[in-house]
């Protein structure tokens, strides 16, 4: 296969990978910062997603044939691109709209504009002002102009783009103005605002439910994926077994045994799942046992999900049929507490609720 197709595939995988990865924090920052996840921020997440995707495939797309590729300069005066703007101010005669159409101007112009996003999503997102927007933009800047230079670190035998450091200054510079444009937004509509005490319980909802359902299969997934690729690296460059790693369901079965663990420990030590936890639910009330009540939530949550998907693909077909039966039973049971709940006697509440006070039940918006 082209070398270019795969690396093109890795980092769109890796994209993936890394959005998955840091939705779940997103979601618990956002429920311990504002009390909530609002649909303005869960907006603003997908958009810097998008944002973060498109600037990869700006600055490092496409790669080019290891076997065309032209070793490319670099470019270490720091106002280089000043001097040619002052150049192309001359060349237009001092008519600032001749400058729309000086190649200089514009690439100065667009290197500023690409980091804008990046500082207004790091106050509206993170709450973080200039000095964290500048700080990260040229850290940004600085990590993309080093992929460049070192032929995305290594994969080429040179540098595939001009390393210019005129790009870390304008990319900062537009990072600082996206910081201060966030300031002209409002704090309700950029979901910070401050008037409800993030500590105060809030209604379950059935969103909030399949919200916490699906971090919960976000992280057994991620969880699954990591531990697989570490034994297979493992059975192919240390224990030199490439035929049991690639055609073997080893590593698999191993990552999703790891993942369950995890699950199950979790449940059974704190009450609730990883996914309760980051959207602060749980489940209340009941006449079973403690430990048999908390076992019984794991295999009608992400433990019977994972336990069905270990079977032989010949059954996939009810690892399919779980999830769907899960989804619904969240939607259609009062407070959204799903086959957990319906398998125990229990009622999903705020976690913020007082133990023998729970505010939530009862409550239910399945919008």
């Amino acid at each position: 296969m082209d070398n270019r197709v795969v690396l093109g595939v890795i980092a769109i995988f890796a994209g993936m990978i890394a959005g998955a990865a840091l939705f779940v924090p997103f979601v618990a920052v956002s429920y311990r910062r504002q009390g909530r996840l609002s649909v303005g921020r869960l907006a603003m997440w997908v958009a810097a997603l998008v944002y973060f995707w498109a600037l990869w495939a700006y600055t490092l797309l496409p790669l080019p044939d290891p076997q065309t590729l032209v070793c490319a300069g670099t470019n270490t005066d720091l106002f280089a691109s000043v001097d040619d703007l002052r150049g192309a101010w001359s060349d237009a005669g001092g008519r600032p709209t001749a400058l729309l159409g000086d190649a200089a101007f514009l690439q100065l112009a667009l290197n500023v504009l690409l980091f804008v996003p990046l500082g207004f999503l790091v106050r509206i997102l993170g709450g973080r002002g200039i000095v964290v927007a500048a700080a990260l933009g040229f850290a940004t800047s600085l990590f993309v102009e080093l992929t460049q230079l070192t032929g995305m670190w290594g994969a080429y035998d040179c540098a595939y783009r001009v390393f210019d450091v005129d790009d870390l200054l304008t990319n900062t510079v537009g990072a600082v103005l996206g910081s201060l444009l966030a300031l002209a937004v409002p704090r309700g509509l950029a979901g910070r605002s401050g008037d409800a005490d993030p500590g105060e319980p809030r209604p379950v909802t059935v969103p909030r439910r399949l919200l916490a359902m699906a971090c919960d299969w976000i992280g057994y997934m991620l969880t699954t994926f990591t531990v697989a690729v570490a034994v297979r690296v493992y059975l192919i460059y240390l224990a030199d077994d490439r035929a049991t790693a690639v055609d073997g369901p080893v590593s698999t079965i191993i990552g999703g045994g790891v993942a369950l663990a995890v699950w199950l420990l979790a449940i059974l030590v704190t009450g609730a799942s990883p996914g309760d936890h980051v959207v602060r639910l749980r489940y209340t009330g009941g006449s079973m046992p403690v430990a048999l009540s908390r076992l019984l939530r794991f295999l009608g949550g992400i433990g019977g999900y994972g336990l069905l998907d270990l079977l032989p693909e010949r059954w996939s077909g009810l690892v399919t049929a779980f999830a769907c039966v899960a989804v619904l039973a969240a939607v259609f049971t009062r407070n959204g507490r799903g086959l957990p709940g319906v398998l125990t006697g229990q009622e999903l509440v705020d976690s913020r609720a007082p133990e023998r006070s729970p505010v939530d039940i009862g409550q239910v918006d399945r919008r």
